[in-house]
């Protein structure tokens, strides 16, 4: 019989919260059940097992942070849109490190095609649209800015930029600069 007031939506809400509390990558059923004060046994009636919670919590980052992202470009495009959409990243990044690094979390095709990432993309892609990208060029792109965005987040997390001059900040925006112009005189394909 399922614990009273266990869900599988609680149980995975309290992953992400333990995942910004100790780290992704060690939020475990085990760690869960303590955390309810259950057996791990009464969390079966909700969850399969780790990789179905750490997917769940994927899911639900991915979707919150979907949903900054809409938020956040809303009437914006060009270097405003790109910029916006950089800082959701790096804000939800500092916000819910595990979180963040549950969105990273390789999702099996078809729960990935079916997933807020799909959304994300598609803000990319449009925003992309402003710079008047066509393909290939805009996968590149949308690559390169995944590419600068996460690598650099990882970085800063990391503690890359804490002991140097210029700050981070103002290194990170220095960096929305050169990606829009970048953007704006993307070069031409070399045969």
């Amino acid at each position: 019989m399922a614990r009273a007031g266990l869900t599988a939506e609680r149980l995975t809400r309290a992953g992400a919260e333990l995942a910004d509390e100790v780290g992704f990558d060690q939020v475990t059923l085990s760690a869960l059940a303590r955390q309810f004060d259950v057996k791990v046994a009464s969390l079966y009636s909700h969850l399969r097992n780790s990789q179905d919670l750490k997917t769940k919590i994927s899911l639900l980052a991915l979707e919150e942070l979907a949903d900054l992202a809409a938020d956040a470009l809303a009437g914006r495009a060009g270097k405003d849109a790109l910029t916006a959409l950089a800082d959701v990243y790096r804000d939800y990044a500092h916000e819910h490190p595990g979180r963040y690094e549950a969105t990273r979390f390789r999702l099996d095709p078809e729960t990935a095609a079916a997933s807020a990432g799909v959304r994300h993309a598609q803000m990319t892609r449009a925003i992309l649209r402003g710079y008047d990208l066509a393909e290939p060029d805009q996968t590149h792109a949308v690559r390169l800015l995944g590419s600068v965005f996460h690598g650099y987040v990882a970085l800063e997390m990391g503690g890359g930029f804490s002991h140097s001059a210029p700050d981070s900040q103002e290194t990170w925006s220095r960096t929305m600069d050169a990606l829009d112009a970048l953007l704006r005189n993307w070069p031409a394909a070399t045969p």
